[in-house]
């Protein structure tokens, strides 16, 4: 049984507790012991000391915990992650029937009830994902539930609860089959190879498949077609079977060229019909207007922080910078597939990026399609700032 500390809110947070908002941010409490083991259980109470939620201590971002669930006679214990479990796997039943699509997210976080952590499907492989030590502390008590409910070929875990949120390294192999890794996953009949125990990433960012989906099916017919910060070239890929003319990819890291190079194959796709580049992104961009270089697409999709010798990029004070340079490099009635994963703005604030980079540029624009979360991504409608994702497809007008 874990320890449970009583945690008194601030009066102006009480409410918002009250009425489900997951969240326990820093400042809605008194600051709280620094011995406390990160995992341990709050009760959570108004300053008169009456009950409102029951959560656990972990320190991530903004917060130092989340709320899991109002019932003050429920034990966080493996029924309670069971059927946390089961109801989140209920709501993705479509997605495990379909054959066209084989990844997907099983478990939202806070969006299914549990902030802190996510599970992802691959084929038979789960990857469960931990974002602070507080969750990850749950963590035999949640594989034990996980196992309870489905079958598996393979458990995989990432702890992602080191300095600022980043990865922690380690084998990240917990359970049932070692994958012989890649495996193939399908998304909407794209083919895509997956490493589920290779650092950070596993190749592919599921929650980004309806924006691939949607450059395949009406952006990419005849286009070429420019894929910015590309990674392991999905949008590429997804470029070039929607029958792009050509694609250029263009990533910063230098393992981005094996691992595009591969997306491209396990497609059937001639790599060598198409152009991959290892260079910062800004450096390309000026590359391409020396050479009057003009694309009919242009996906931006930036990391929310990035530093190199050189510069640093932010997503939140850098993207009207960055959708600037992409306008010099389209097209005349081309599209800017604009994304981002920042959570710190909404889509209005993103909005206000484009307009002032247009403004900028003297140029004139419309947003022909928009973009959040996929449904496989569950969110909490009332509070839309967790669904982090927000995408623009934006065309140039003459």
């Amino acid at each position: 049984m874990k320890q449970i500390v009583e945690l008194i809110l601030k009066p102006n947070f009480v409410a918002d507790i009250a009425n489900g908002y997951p969240l326990i941010l820093k400042e809605a409490a008194e600051p709280i012991d620094g011995t406390l083991e990160e995992g341990t259980i709050l009760k959570i109470v108004r300053p008169n000391r009456k009950y409102i939620a029951t959560g656990y201590y972990g320190k991530q971002n903004k917060g130092i915990g989340w709320i899991l669930t109002n019932n003050p006679k429920e034990e966080i214990e493996e029924v309670f992650f069971a059927e946390k479990f089961k109801n989140a796997f209920k709501k993705r039943e479509r997605f495990y029937e379909s054959t066209d699509t084989t990844a997907f997210r099983v478990f939202n976080g806070e969006g299914d009830g549990i902030g802190g952590l996510t599970i992802d499907y691959y084929d038979g492989f789960y990857l469960a994902s931990f974002y602070s030590e507080g969750i990850y502390a749950f963590r035999k008590t949640i594989f034990s539930a996980l196992k309870e409910i489905v079958n598996f070929r393979g458990i995989y875990e990432k702890k992602r609860f080191d300095t600022n949120g980043q990865y922690v390294e380690q084998d990240d192999y917990v359970e049932g089959e070692v994958g012989e890794f890649p495996i193939i996953i399908r998304e909407n009949g794209m083919n895509f190879a997956v490493n589920l125990n290779d650092g950070a990433m596993t190749g592919i960012f599921l929650d980004q498949k309806n924006v691939r989906l949607a450059l395949r099916e009406r952006f990419s017919e005849g286009k070429t077609v420019l894929n910015t910060f590309s990674y392991t070239g999905a949008f590429s890929v997804a470029a070039a079977l929607g029958g792009a003319y050509e694609t250029t990819s263009v990533d910063l890291a230098k393992r981005s060229l094996p691992l595009t190079i591969e997306q491209f194959s396990v497609n059937g796709i001639d790599y060598e019909q198409q152009q991959i580049k290892v260079m910062n992104v800004f450096d390309y961009f000026s590359y391409a207007a020396r050479h009057q270089l003009k694309f009919d697409v242009v996906v931006l999709d930036p990391p929310s922080f990035a530093r190199t010798k050189k510069m640093t990029f932010s997503t939140a004070k850098d993207y009207p910078k960055l959708i600037g340079e992409a306008i010099d490099i389209t097209a005349s009635n081309g599209v800017i597939i604009a994304s981002t994963n920042n959570a710190s703005f909404n889509m209005k604030k993103f909005k206000t990026f484009i307009d002032k980079a247009f403004k900028e540029k003297n140029k004139r624009y419309k947003i022909v399609e928009q973009y959040s979360l996929p449904e496989d991504f569950v969110t909490l409608e009332d509070y839309p700032e967790f669904n982090y994702l927000k995408v623009c497809i934006i065309q140039l007008l003459k």
